[in-house]
């Protein structure tokens, strides 16, 4: 059997921990943000964890299953 390819736009959103977990970064951050406010410029820091069956979804685009 062949070895399962990664998915190289999933593999551009997100990441894997040292734990193994699965953690992406918000979207909307990059530019524009003259028009945004602080509040939700600041909301849009930071990473999430991907849970549930989101993560088994894609730990399979990241050839980790």
């Amino acid at each position: 059997m062949p070895k399962m390819k990664t998915k190289r736009s999933m593999a551009k959103r997100c990441k894997v921990t040292g734990t193994g977990k699965l953690v992406f970064f918000k979207t909307r951050r990059r530019h524009k943000l003259t028009h945004k406010n602080t509040a939700q410029k600041n909301r849009l820091t930071g990473s999430v964890v991907f849970e549930g069956g989101e993560a088994k979804k894609v730990a399979r685009m990241m050839a980790m299953a």
